[in-house]
């Protein structure tokens, strides 16, 4: 029986077994030197965007093995990495060995609990809004919402299915599979439109909505001060 999408922890402790396994579905690469690029260009992107402050408490939201948190943890108070696979925070462990102002939290697939409502002062997810239903990722905006102190900030990013690149992932997945062997975890587009709707549905102010290398389409707010 083939898994449904949105069983999130199902599919995704399955497609981390291992090392390399973990690695070659999150990004599509196991180059050691790439990955760890490709997390600095993340948290200069979040720099930005969003800001990164020595006393922040950051949140990340599928985390995965910790690409990111790695490198951006020690730049900030405490980072937290939320995953809803068992075997992704095991590998995340070992990447950050020796980076004591680091948290790992396994969490529904759904939401974020056991994360406390007003929490953490800056909230984001890179590259998952891809693997979930349109209905999941707005939870986690609304879960962002909730765990942000007055003021905080989130972050979140999607393939841009306007952006020509982007259009070619949505062909390439059309052309590849038939209707019935789709796999579960694979790439869905968004727009500009509708991560600037989601925030802005979620009761974020100061959004702000953009593309980049003509592939992802990106949105950041803050929640409203008390």
């Amino acid at each position: 029986m083939s898994q449904l999408r949105g069983d999130y922890k199902s599919v995704w402790n399955s497609l981390s077994g291992s090392k390399h396994d973990a690695y070659l579905y999150v990004s599509g690469y196991t180059d050691e030197d790439k990955f760890h690029a490709d997390a600095e260009d993340t948290v200069d992107v979040l720099r930005e965007t969003v800001g990164v402050r020595p006393d922040d408490t950051f949140l990340e939201i599928g985390c995965g093995v910790g690409r990111v948190g790695r490198v951006i943890s020690p730049f900030v108070k405490q980072w937290i990495g939320c995953d809803v696979s068992a075997n992704m925070l095991r590998l995340a462990g070992r990447r950050l060995l020796g980076l004591p102002n680091t948290r790992l939290q396994e969490i529904s697939g759904y939401d974020l609990q056991p994360i406390k409502d007003a929490s953490v002062d800056a909230v984001y997810t890179t590259v998952v809004f891809m693997h979930l239903e349109e209905w999941d990722r707005y939870n986690y905006v609304l879960e962002a919402m909730r765990v942000l102190k007055p003021g905080g900030r989130f972050y979140c990013d999607n393939v841009d299915l306007a952006s020509p690149a982007g259009w070619a992932v949505f062909e390439e997945s059309r052309l590849r599979f038939k209707p019935r062997e789709r796999p579960a975890q694979i790439s869905k587009c968004s727009t500009q439109p509708e991560i600037e709707t989601f925030l802005r549905r979620a009761g974020f102010a100061d959004v702000n909505v953009a593309g980049r290398l003509n592939f992802w389409a990106y949105g950041w707010g803050k929640k409203p001060a008390a």
